[in-house]
């Protein structure tokens, strides 16, 4: 068997992650995207690089979105790099999904943030499971509070 190097390792941990990885520069413009996203989300790598990461961020979340992301570009701090975030995102065709990430500031060589990268799963079906026993939960705690 041959040995990777590692260069070609990490670009296929990278690229054949599950997970969506993506990266995105400064100003918010996506410069990686592997497959796991395209999975995730519906857009290739040849229509999510170069554009803003607007093309999956609902409009009425981009405010606060872009609000912290660029005090994070600022500060070179995110407590998302250890906590998980949870964020709705939209599809290419326009449907909703659940989705939870962490963050990873990137650096240059001289010790400026260049950017973040997202790890990202969808947690849809998890987040409707959830939302089913809550609502079954209050359903039966109004029986008893009727008993």
């Amino acid at each position: 068997m041959n040995e990777l190097q590692d260069d070609e390792l990490h670009r296929q941990l990278v690229q054949e992650c599950n997970d969506a990885i993506i990266f995105s520069d400064r100003q918010g413009v996506i410069r990686l995207w592997n497959k796991g996203a395209e999975r995730m989300l519906g857009f290739t790598a040849e229509e999510a690089i170069g554009r803003s990461l607007d093309i999956f961020i609902p409009e009425n979340q981009r405010a606060r979105h872009w609000e912290g992301y660029f005090r994070v570009m600022e500060t070179g701090y995110t407590h998302y790099q250890t906590d998980l975030l949870a964020a709705p995102a939209l599809r290419k065709d326009g449907t909703r999904i659940s989705s939870e990430f962490s963050m990873t500031i990137i650096r240059d060589a001289d010790g400026r943030v260049a950017g973040t990268a997202a790890v990202m799963r969808d947690v849809t079906a998890k987040w409707q499971k959830e939302k089913s026993l809550r609502a079954r939960v209050a359903e039966l705690e109004k029986e008893l509070g009727q008993s």
